[in-house]
């Protein structure tokens, strides 16, 4: 059965985002839109016809990650349960630093921001500023439904996010052995719920 138009363009997107990362982690900022063309098997125009600009192709490539990130707040039942919903918050955050290519990727980004400040910025706005943004609306439903007190949203979710990533995230930059295990990534989401939870309880 044939494809559809929408089904072959969000194919396109994916394989453009696909090799994005690869090129960007192992190239920098500075990788040229040809090559990442090239390892998507597209032209560079239909990189312009579907992003426009290398900003706007890393603000795509944040936002996925983000949305990984969030899907923990979105998901049915998540306001109800906010302890096991920060948690796995948490958790998402932590596993993100546990990828190589993810941190190959932030790694080049910091390196050419200064020379690139609209890639920066990019990603910035789509990343953590958007998760944090988006963790501060859950945050005040929950604060609106009287299960938790947080009197500054937005504040409060950077103390999580914090509280999460401590040095860990430096650390994953560096190349320092930050020993983040599936069990320690789990208890230390978990702990951070647990006292966050207790902080601002109502």
């Amino acid at each position: 059965m044939p494809r559809i138009a929408g089904q072959i363009d969000l194919a396109k997107s994916e394989a453009i985002l696909d090799a994005a990362v690869e090129v960007l982690a192992e190239r920098g900022a500075a990788a040229s839109l040809e090559e990442i063309a090239r390892r998507a098997c597209v032209s560079k125009q239909t990189i312009y016809n579907h992003y426009g600009s290398k900003a706007e192709l890393v603000r795509a490539l944040t936002e996925r990650r983000v949305h990984e990130i969030i899907a923990a707040l979105e998901a049915p039942g998540a306001v109800e349960h906010p302890a096991e919903a920060l948690a796995d918050f948490g958790r998402a955050l932590l596993g993100g630093i546990t990828r190589a290519q993810s941190i190959a990727f932030m790694r080049a980004a910091m390196a050419s921001a200064v020379d690139l400040p609209d890639v920066g910025q990019a990603l910035f706005e789509a990343g953590p500023r958007t998760s944090r943004r988006r963790l501060a609306s859950f945050l005040e439903l929950e604060t609106v439904a009287g299960r938790l007190n947080c009197p500054d949203p937005m504040e409060a979710a950077e103390f999580f996010a914090g509280m999460v990533l401590g040095s860990y995230q430096t650390a994953a930059l560096l190349g320092v052995d930050k020993n983040l295990d599936e069990a320690k990534i789990d208890r230390i989401a978990t702990e951070a719920a647990t006292r966050f939870l207790k902080a601002y309880a109502p």
